[in-house]
């Protein structure tokens, strides 16, 4: 048995409304000794909105690794539920230390950026901020509160790199299906008609979102993509399993985190020029050229100068490339056979607009 390879609905209970944070004392009810994980911007944004709870604060240290993870663990050993409120990194430490503890996890998403709040799935880090491992967890959240007041709060920056983020699911999950729509299973076929939404969704409504956001209005287009961002986007990983996970975009993340300079660039805006990478790399020249406009739009990188690589470029092309092509990344789902040199040629193709 692998949970790898099993179908992974995401939280068991999902609250989506205005106020929704005023439900946390019930949600809490059944524990008795149930702790925090927050970080203090996290924690700053959530304190406008949030009932006071007493509970013991416990503070990540903002890299998202097993080591942080196993510290606040080890801290609170009677902890029986742990309660993470923050974004990304912030929940999957969250996440690592409620399997540590074998208790059960309560999400409060402060921000739009990904769908951590919402999967048994995290993505973890070294403390020196180089990707580690995807990290797969025997539970989902017990239950994730995404409140729009506080949702709201999110920063423009983040909102966008959530978009580009989300938006990969359609082009990696094409990507790892390609050439085998006659014998999908019927749960990724479910994932990849998933997919097709998140990518109409984005489509649709994400500049008007990003208009609401600067309104703080939380309208029909604002919610819609938040929603996506936050849960229909863990819904395709969980139905689709590995056809609905990592691939291409997502290794050249992980090989752009090898770069100093780019540590500061958030996690969806990575993967996002991972998506460029990936359809520069399989061919697509058609999708490549279509998606261009939207991303320029809401914002998205189109280049290494985007991600703050502006000296020495071929050689952390390189490294970028090596990563990315390693064998045990995601990129060998694309292609058994993947090179670095192939990599860089399509990072090339991206840079030159060719």
């Amino acid at each position: 048995m692998s949970i790898t390879s099993e179908i992974r609905p995401g939280a068991n209970r999902y609250l989506n409304h205005t106020g929704a944070l005023a439900e946390l004392p019930e949600l809490l009810a059944p524990f008795k000794h149930p702790i925090i994980i927050t970080g203090e911007k996290s924690f700053a944004a959530y304190r406008q909105f949030a009932p006071e709870l007493d509970c013991p604060i416990y503070r990540y240290d903002g890299t998202a690794s097993d080591e942080d993870a196993q510290r606040i663990a080890d801290a609170a050993p009677d902890a029986d539920c742990v309660l993470a409120i923050g974004g990304g990194r912030v929940l999957d430490t969250a996440k690592v230390t409620a399997e540590l503890l074998a208790k059960p996890v309560i999400t409060v998403p402060t921000l739009a950026s990904n769908c951590a709040p919402y999967t048994p799935v995290g993505a973890i880090y070294q403390p020196n901020h180089q990707f580690k491992r995807v990290a797969y967890f025997t539970q989902a959240p017990y239950a994730t509160v995404v409140d729009w007041d506080l949702i709201l709060t999110t920063p423009h920056d983040y909102f966008v790199a959530g978009i580009g983020d989300t938006l990969a699911k359609w082009y990696e999950l094409v990507g790892l299906t390609a050439g085998r729509d006659a014998t999908l299973p019927v749960f990724t076929r479910v994932a990849k008609a998933i997919a097709q939404e998140i990518l109409t969704t984005l489509q649709d409504y994400a500049p008007a979102a990003l208009e609401a956001l600067a309104a703080d209005d939380a309208t029909p287009a604002f919610t819609a993509v938040a929603d996506t961002i936050i849960g229909v986007a863990g819904t395709t990983g969980g139905f689709g399993v590995a056809d609905g996970r990592q691939a291409g975009a997502h290794a050249v993340h992980n090989g752009l985190t090898h770069i100093p300079e780019t540590h500061d660039i958030l996690h969806g805006s990575k993967v996002a020029y991972g998506v460029l990478v990936q359809l520069a790399y399989t061919g697509d020249a058609a999708d490549l050229h279509a998606i261009m406009p939207f991303y320029q739009t809401v914002g998205l990188p189109t280049k290494l100068a985007d991600l703050h690589i502006t000296t020495d470029v071929p050689a952390k092309m390189q490294t970028i490339a090596a990563a990315a092509a390693s064998p045990d990344e995601s990129f060998t789902l694309i292609d058994s056979q993947v090179t670095p040199e192939a990599i860089v040629a399509a990072m090339e193709k991206i840079e030159t607009g060719a």
